[in-house]
């Protein structure tokens, strides 16, 4: 189950920076802002694993 939240994160934190990457190549700030927005929920689901490998160990 870990595996899978992990790779999860990863997924979330890659489409929001291509989303904020695409948002800057057309000028369009809401994708920006929703692109950084991914990135921050990919990186807080990120760090909720390693915090649960931390105390499994």
């Amino acid at each position: 189950m870990a595996r899978e939240q992990k790779a999860k994160a990863k997924m979330e934190e890659a489409k929001g920076k291509a989303k904020e990457a695409a948002g800057r190549a057309v000028g369009n700030e809401r994708m920006t802002a929703e692109g950084k927005a991914e990135q921050s929920k990919g990186d807080a689901r990120q760090a909720k694993e390693k915090t649960k490998d931390t105390f499994k160990h």
